[in-house]
């Protein structure tokens, strides 16, 4: 995976006596013998740090991560390839509770790609057919489904997400995200958003300003082994207004353009269609409009992409409307592991945009506009 450049932060070092979070060391029998393997597995790397000090820092610090998960709401708007593989992946985890909004049936393309659906659900509610499968991969966790979309809207959602730590939205269209993250960032509730198109992904983040702890590999041998850093994001409406101006043409390279402006394209063309995605070749030549304008007005180094490549507007075309499996675990994985990543305040999140080509089955992070 290639980025920019890393995300911008202020540093604090971390000692034996700075104010780190305490540990609520308050796990059940149950709770201790079901996440073992993930506290036999930090446990390990705080005995590979060199001083005590610094071994009784990490095991705070992943014990508070423990706590931090099982303590967490999260809200996940849309069931559907993507959102099923990051759903498995933060419940497996250890969430404390799953709030799944998603009012449509299960279809049969649906069985590709979400594989809590089978055949006999196509038909029944997404949630109704899927919400007993996922306490199963967890007893520990609580899920609740809400089948109604017009909790979506207006203040039923300002009270929904008042009341969840942390909202992820899927495979929904950009003015859509763009309303649900200015809710967000009212009510200071972290907020991400991804989803596929055919053999492209996407992760986008907006995690207000976020603190974390970050190992310090530029550190003394005495000196403290981890510092607290702080990064400050950006809404998804600012982010979408970045300029490429100041990227070199090795820095533009590394990012992989052509597909980042592929899936703005997409939801620049939802936007004009009333959500309808490209189904086929007869949007070909719309969306290679809509693809080399927003390019131009980006000022993308012309030394490295002028126009997107016809093959890809040509595939994206017949495909963005579809879910492929692995695009779907690929993306998912990586947008629970990002969640986890924030909840838990260790390690730098994604800053602030993902995009996944499967094509050449890679991915890059670029900085869109963040301060």
């Amino acid at each position: 995976m290639a980025s920019r450049e890393p995300p911008a932060s202020t540093s604090q070092p971390i000692s034996s006596g700075s104010n780190v979070p305490q540990p609520v060391n308050n796990l059940t029998e149950e709770e201790a013998s079901r996440y073992d393997r993930q506290m036999r597995l930090w446990g390990l790397e705080a005995q590979q740090r060199s001083s005590s000090i610094g071994r009784r820092m990490i095991f705070e610090m992943n014990t508070d991560k423990q706590d931090r998960m099982r303590n967490a709401t999260i809200l996940v708007v849309r069931l559907k390839g993507t959102a099923t593989e990051a759903i498995k992946n933060m419940v497996l985890a250890g969430i404390g509770r799953l709030v799944i909004v998603d009012s449509e049936e299960v279809t049969e393309e649906d069985l590709g790609a979400g594989f809590l659906f089978r055949d006999e659900d196509v038909g029944k509610n997404r949630l109704e057919a899927a919400k007993s499968r996922v306490e199963s991969l967890n007893p520990l966790v609580t899920v609740e489904t809400i089948p109604t979309a017009s909790i979506l809207e207006g203040e039923q959602f300002e009270e929904l997400v008042r009341g969840v730590d942390l909202v992820c939205v899927t495979d929904w269209d950009r003015d859509g995200l763009i309303r649900m993250n200015e809710v967000c960032r009212r009510n200071g509730k972290p907020f991400y958003a991804g989803g596929t198109y055919g053999l492209l992904g996407y992760i986008f983040c907006d995690l207000l300003s976020h603190d974390y702890i970050a190992p310090d590999r530029s550190a003394l041998k005495e000196a403290p082994k981890n510092v607290k850093k702080t990064a400050v994001y950006s809404s998804l409406e600012t982010a979408l207004r970045h300029r490429w101006t100041n990227l070199t043409k090795r820095q533009t390279k590394e990012v992989n353009p052509a597909v980042i402006f592929s899936i703005l394209a997409i939801w620049q063309y939802q936007s004009l269609h009333a959500g309808s995605l490209p189904a086929d070749k007869s949007t070909v030549a719309e969306l290679d409009s809509i693809v080399n304008s927003l390019i131009t007005e980006a000022d993308v180094n012309k030394q490295i992409l002028t126009k997107a490549p016809e093959a890809l507007i040509d595939a994206i075309s017949t495909t963005a409307a579809h879910e492929f499996s692995p695009v779907c675990a690929i993306v998912g994985g990586m947008l629970a592991q990002d969640i986890l990543k924030a909840l838990a305040a260790r390690e730098s999140p994604i800053a602030n945009f993902f995009a996944f080509d499967g094509n050449t089955g890679g991915g890059t992070v670029t900085r869109m506009n963040m301060p």
